[in-house]
C-alpha cells in the first residue's frame, strides 16, 4: 500500500465510524529517540488515527516555543535527519497508523532529495511535510515522491491566496494541512472564529483530506474543530506532556490518557 493510500484509508475508516481523524505529533530524538519512539505509540494507544514526527532544525520558522524547545533538546542529543528515518522505522513496526514526516528543506537537500525519499520509503513514512517548501517550488519533489509512493503535505493560513490554495489543492497527495492562526505553533486558549468559513472553502478545494492545526490545546478545541475539517493536528500540547518529566512510563502514560481524552472529545 503507497502512503497516499494509507493515509486515505485512515481518514476513511475514522469517517466511517462518524468522527474526523485525531493527528498527534512529537518531536523525533526528543528527550532521546527511544523515548519519541515510545511516545508516538502512546499516542496510538489514546487513540490517534495518524502520527507527525518532528525533524529537528537549527531555524524552525514554523515552530512555537514548545516545539523549539523540544527541537533544541533533540539537536543536542545528536539527533539527525537519518535518525529520524530511522526512528519512523522503529514507530512502524509497532503501528500500521500513517507517520508523516514533518522538517525543513535545508536538512533534505544535504542529504539529498532522492536519498530522503528512498529513506522514507524504505522506513514506512507514508507522508512529508516541509513548512518552507511552497507547493510552487516544489514539482521535482512531488515527483521524486510520487515515484517512490510517498505522500505530500502542504500547509494553507488564513492569509493565503486564491492562487497559494489552488497551488497548494493541486499538488497535496497526502493531504493539506490548514494553520487555524496566523503565526507559529504553540498551545492556544481561543481559535479564530472566522475558522469556519476558511475551512470549508479549502474542503470545497482539495481532493484528499483537509486537517487543522496549530493553537489546538484541549479536548474541547479538538471537539470543535473537529466539526469543521476531516482531521485535527495537535502537537504543542502533546510536547509540553513530554516534556513535563519523569520515567519513560510516567510519559507515555501522561501522553496517552491526554490523546485519549482528545479522542473522546471528538466522537467516535
Amino acid at each position: 500500500m503507497s502512503g497516499p493510500d494509507r493515509i486515505a484509508a485512515a481518514f476513511a475508516a475514522r469517517r466511517a465510524r462518524g468522527g474526523p481523524a485525531l493527528v498527534t505529533y512529537v518531536m523525533g530524538g526528543d528527550p532521546d529517540l527511544a523515548t519519541s519512539r515510545e511516545m508516538a505509540l502512546a499516542c496510538v494507544r489514546g487513540g490517534a488515527d495518524l502520527l507527525e514526527i518532528g525533524v529537528p532544525f537549527s531555524d524552525p520558522i514554523a515552530d512555537g516555543p514548545t516545539i523549539q524547545a523540544a527541537g533544541e533538546r533533540a539537536l543536542a542529543n545528536g539527533t539527525t535527519l537519518e535518525a529520524c528515518l530511522g526512528l519512523a522505522a522503529e514507530v512502524r513496526r509497532g503501528t500500521e497508523a500513517p507517520i508523516a514526516l514533518m522538517g525543513y528543506v535545508n536538512p533534505v537537500l544535504a542529504l539529498g532529495e532522492a536519498r530522503f525519499l528512498d529513506g522514507c520509503a524504505r522506513s514506512g513514512v507514508d507522508a512529508v511535510i516541509l513548512p518552507d517548501l511552497p507547493p510552487e517550488e516544489a514539482g521535482d519533489f512531488a515527483r521524486l515522491a510520487r515515484e517512490r509512493g510517498v505522500g505530500t503535505v502542504f500547509l494553507l493560513a488564513p492569509t493565503s491566496t486564491e492562487a497559494r490554495l489552488a497551488a497548494a489543492c493541486a499538488a497535496a497527495t497526502g493531504f493539506v494541512y490548514f494553520v487555524s492562526v496566523t503565526g507559529v505553533t504553540g498551545a492556544r486558549k481561543a481559535l479564530p472564529a472566522e475558522l469556519s468559513g476558511q475551512l470549508a472553502r479549502v474542503r470545497a478545494a482539495s481532493r484528499v483530506p483537509v486537517v487543522v492545526g496549530f493553537g489546538v490545546s484541549t479536548p474541547d478545541q479538538a471537539r470543535v474543530l473537529g466539526r469543521l475539517a476531516d482531521g485535527v493536528v495537535v502537537g504543542s500540547a502533546i510536547v509540553e506532556r513530554i516534556a513535563a518529566g519523569g520515567s519513560r512510563q510516567a510519559r507515555a502514560a501522561r501522553v496517552t490518557r491526554f490523546v485519549r481524552a482528545l479522542r473522546r472529545a471528538m466522537g467516535p
